[in-house]
């Protein structure tokens, strides 16, 4: 689902698109979808003929956002195992679920005029449960997460405490719940048959 554009670009090109869509990704959480395109493209560091000429209308800015989102937080999953073991990692995940939501909320009207296509939603939602998935078992290889929860499950649950608790005026409240469902994972809090 990453941004791939029709042909390779040179390494400056394909930085300034990069940066153009992480301050249009921080920008939307921030204002909303609505921001003046031109305030975007200085943010970036990049002239207004540049942004217009790889993205013509704001809804294809958005959904070019949204799918470059997508891809960051997939790939955050392998980013973060590389480093820390899975338990730790499957909660780091979590806060950047939380931001990506933030960052979709942000996009608001705008998205849910483009993501009309239920097959792209539920595309979207199984990258993101196969890199909860690729989470959980590796801490089911080490020993510290449960082998008995389906990805998915936990996605749901996680969007949950989003939709509940996701503003970021809750912060602490996030974090506890974040907390709860990483205690309800834990190896040993299976359910016994």
């Amino acid at each position: 689902m990453p941004v791939t554009p029709q042909k390779t670009l040179r390494a400056d090109a394909q930085s300034n698109l990069d940066r153009l869509l992480a301050v249009a990704a921080a920008t939307f959480q921030q204002e909303g979808a609505d921001t003046s395109m031109r305030a975007i493209a200085k943010s970036a560091g990049v002239g207004v003929g540049t942004l217009y000429r790889r993205f013509p209308t704001r809804d294809r800015l958005v959904e070019a956002t949204y799918r470059s989102e997508v891809a960051r937080l997939c790939a955050a999953a392998t980013e973060l195992l590389e480093s820390r073991p899975a338990l730790e990692s499957l909660r780091m995940w979590m806060d950047l679920f939380v931001a990506f939501m933030a960052t979709k909320e942000g996009m608001g009207e705008a998205l849910r005029v483009i993501l009309v296509d239920d097959d792209m939603k539920m595309k979207t939602r199984y990258l993101l449960a196969d890199a909860i998935g690729m989470l959980l078992s590796e801490g089911a290889t080490e020993g510290t997460l449960r082998t008995d929860v389906d990805p998915y499950d936990v996605l749901l649950g996680i969007g949950g405490v989003t939709l509940i608790a996701g503003d970021p005026n809750q912060a602490a409240i996030t974090s506890r719940l974040l907390d709860l469902w990483i205690d309800g994972l834990r190896r040993g809090n299976q359910k016994q048959n």
